[in-house]
């Protein structure tokens, strides 16, 4: 189910808000019941057979917790049940997520092993994250274990930050479970958070998919430099567009059920260093990765340089992989790898004007998203030589056509990647201007009404990262 859909606008998140706030308002054991069999049902919908799989997931998470709490109770070791917790949960993403490329790699290398046709359970790269974070964090003393299964399988499914994040620790959010208090401020500001994300999502992102996929759609020989240039930012675009929009709606939905998650974007692209973009850039997944990865293998507190590398290393290597079985993403992901150690250790950019860091960040992140977006490496080397002139031609009708039927939504997605509503809302907060306060609102309701519209529509409705 997706939430910039019908089903979920005017059916399910109503139905579901009315039930926890009337019947269940006073019962908090009913209502973390309820949201449980909710966010089960939410994932049921469009996937009712890998419901089981989380399910699983669930209960083997749950006496993972329960068997390292009892060991550090007793004094023992928890080395064994850590390791079975890595085991069954990196095994259930490796089967379901990179088996059949394994395969296909040793296939290549001479093996004739039969390449079984497996489905990709959706948002699975994210519950299980969630997880293995319940596992650790109580091994780590972040948070108390839960006795109730009902509690753990909370955690996990909660149908807002369910199949595309953000990705929750436990140890923010394991007192709220049972001890979060909500209000009407964090009702009313989680509508309006909502809203900016479906905002985002239908009426910016889904307009650039379709520069987006037009250009990475074409093949080498037909592409222009102008169209390919244009199709790389629309796609980043759309990229951050979509994904901060989906957090956006998660954030949102958890304030209205009294949940508070931590941010996930922080306007990535004014950033003026790859490191400071990455701190800004899906912030859940790179502190995963960090608390779980990077400071167990030592982080930057290691007595060599090389070792500090291989760390770093280490990480992004598991990032690329994170997002999918495919060398595209593993080539990206160690492409910024070697930009981040060229930054850091070779002073890359270091003395340059601010205006030309901002500018060669940002042309970074283009330029490796079409290693992130390509089907394939041979792809991605193809769009390359378009964009630099060894394609079709410089220019085209095309580019001049998109140009002029999505100047609206390509000004907005630049603009609005840019701080300029939070600074608007500070000033108006600074001198009391009721006026912008409620033009704020207004605009929220437009922008929830025009997306309504869009969604009845049925316009092209894709979320990219449901596929990992």
């Amino acid at each position: 189910m997706l939430f910039s859909s019908s089903i979920f606008l005017f059916l399910f998140l109503p139905l579901v808000l009315v039930i926890y706030y009337l019947p269940l308002r006073k019962f908090r054991q009913g209502q973390n019941v309820f949201l449980l069999l909710a966010s089960l049902f939410f994932y049921a919908w469009g996937e009712p057979w890998f419901v089981l799989v989380m399910m699983g997931s669930i209960v083997a998470n749950y006496g993972f917790g329960l068997w390292v709490a009892h060991n550090k109770r007793r004094g023992k070791t928890c080395r064994l049940p850590i390791f079975l917790t890595l085991v069954a949960n990196l095994g259930i993403l490796f089967v379901f997520k990179y088996l059949m490329f394994t395969l296909s790699i040793l296939n290549g290398l001479g093996a004739s092993f039969v390449i079984p046709v497996i489905e990709l359970p959706i948002g699975i790269s994210f519950f299980t994250f969630q997880a293995l974070s319940y596992v650790l964090d109580v091994h780590r003393d972040r948070g108390q274990v839960q006795r109730s299964p009902l509690k753990v399988g909370l955690y996990i499914s909660f149908f807002p930050q369910l199949i595309a994040g953000p990705i929750v620790k436990y140890e923010t959010v394991a007192d709220q479970i049972d001890n979060r208090q909500e209000n009407w401020a964090d009702f009313s500001s989680g509508c309006a958070r909502f809203v900016v994300g479906l905002g985002k999502k239908v009426l910016l992102s889904n307009q650039l998919a379709l520069i987006a996929d037009r250009a990475y759609g074409m093949a080498g020989d037909e592409l222009t430099m102008s169209f390919a240039w244009l199709g790389a930012v629309a796609y980043i675009l759309q990229l951050y567009n979509d994904f901060s929009g989906y957090s956006d709606m998660a954030i949102g939905l958890g304030k209205m059920f009294g949940f508070h998650f931590l941010e996930n974007f922080n306007y990535p692209f004014i950033a003026t260093s790859l490191a400071d973009l990455w701190r800004r850039w899906h912030i859940s997944l790179a502190t995963w990765f960090r608390d779980y990865v990077y400071f167990p293998l030592g982080g930057s507190r290691v007595d060599t340089k090389a070792k500090m590398i291989r760390n770093m290393f280490v990480v992004w290597l598991f990032t690329g992989i994170w997002h999918g079985a495919n060398w595209t993403y593993l080539a990206w992901g160690l492409i910024n790898f070697a930009m981040l150690m060229l930054e850091k250790f070779g002073g890359l950019g270091k003395r340059w004007p601010l205006f030309f860091k901002w500018l060669f960040t940002f042309m970074v992140f283009l330029l490796t998203c079409v290693f992130f977006r390509a089907e394939s490496i041979m792809a991605a080397l193809q769009y390359f030589k378009a964009m630099f002139g060894f394609g079709a031609g410089l220019g085209d009708g095309l580019t001049v056509l998109y140009l002029t039927e999505c100047w609206l939504p390509l000004l907005a997605a630049v603009v609005f990647s840019a701080p300029v509503v939070p600074k608007v809302r500070a000033w108006a907060d600074k001198h009391n201007c009721v006026l912008l306060d409620v033009g704020y609102a207004l605009l929220i309701a437009g922008v929830f009404l025009v997306s309504a519209s869009f969604i009845i529509k049925g316009t092209y409705n894709p979320f990219i990262y449901f596929n990992f």
